[in-house]
């Protein structure tokens, strides 16, 4: 039997990706999505350990910056995930690039993820995106930056709108 967090009533999703509940449906427009994939992965020994996909196309012994012997033993958890946001960002600057009629042939996406800890002993992400468009200038690059933020689908989770269910298995 699955036990979790579900939604116990539709969600109308905004187009600015704003998220809001039944009551405010009525007022807006719904917009239907569909998955397009899913992808999978599996930790083993969280922070320390590993993680793998069913499929093979993963597995990856995990490093942990925070205990020492095992820093550079493999990737971190941050690490892979600046690695899979700077993709998925770079993907949506350049579509926005082909919508705005800006070259991007040559464009180069960082992240840096640095995780942080509060005063309370909580732990949260902090992410920084640099991105180089060769031959276009700062004003262009920045307005292609803004817009590659409102439609990657990683900046608009980081703003909130990830629908997460806790499934115990």
């Amino acid at each position: 039997m699955e036990m979790g967090i579900w939604f116990p009533t539709p969600i109308a999703v905004r187009p600015n990706s704003q998220t809001c509940g039944p009551s405010d449906a009525r007022s807006l427009p719904i917009v239907i999505m569909k998955t397009l994939f899913t992808a999978e992965a599996i930790s083993k020994g969280g922070r320390s350990g590993n993680i793998k996909s069913p499929d093979g196309l993963l597995n990856i012994t995990l490093g942990n910056p925070l205990k020492k012997g095992i820093e550079k033993r493999g990737p971190s958890p941050e690490l892979l995930f600046a690695g899979a946001y700077s993709a998925c960002y770079h993907g949506a600057l350049s579509n926005a690039a082909q919508k705005l009629g800006t070259p991007a042939g040559d464009s180069t996406v960082r992240a840096r993820v640095r995780l942080i800890e509060d005063d309370l002993g909580g732990h949260l992400l902090a992410v920084e995106l640099h991105a180089q468009l060769p031959g276009v200038d700062h004003a262009q690059v920045q307005r292609l930056m803004n817009e590659a933020h409102e439609t990657c689908p990683y900046s608009k989770d980081l703003r909130g709108d990830t629908s997460v269910q806790l499934v115990v298995d």
